[in-house]
């Protein structure tokens, strides 16, 4: 089994603490207002991203750390709200992916990674700013 350096440990570790605080923010939006879009799509694709992690942390033999973020993330006080922050969200995790880009050369890790940030940058920004456009 291939080892990982602390730098490339401590990366995978901060994606999959990212995508957990992710899930549960998007989860909180839609207990407080219900099964509304883009919420509903956006978790599901977090708990895929979750996936995607979890598939790196078994491939190198690393413990998963447990989801600690449910019931610990902000709620807000519309809808609207809520899909500009997920703007800001996604924003911050695109950044953060292309900055984890370069804690590895290991072509598995990158090419998650790669997965995230496009998905990020491409789905989820653009359908929490279609959301913030409509007003709700």
């Amino acid at each position: 089994m291939t080892t990982l350096s602390k730098t490339e440990l401590d990366a995978l570790h901060e994606a999959l603490e990212d995508e957990y605080r992710a899930w549960a923010s998007y989860d909180q939006v839609i207990h407080d207002f219900g099964e509304v879009r883009p919420f509903i799509n956006i978790r599901e694709a977090e708990a895929r991203h979750i996936q995607a992690l979890y598939s790196l942390f078994e491939a190198y033999g690393i413990k998963k750390p447990k989801n600690t973020w449910p019931g610990k993330v902000e709620h807000y006080d519309s809808l609207h709200a809520a899909c500009a922050a997920g703007v800001a969200a996604e924003i911050e995790n695109s950044r953060m992916y292309e900055r984890l880009l370069k804690s590895t050369k290991k072509s598995d890790i990158l090419q998650v990674y790669r997965n995230l940030e496009r998905a990020s940058r491409e789905n989820h920004l653009h359908a929490f700013e279609r959301c913030v456009a409509r007003g709700s």
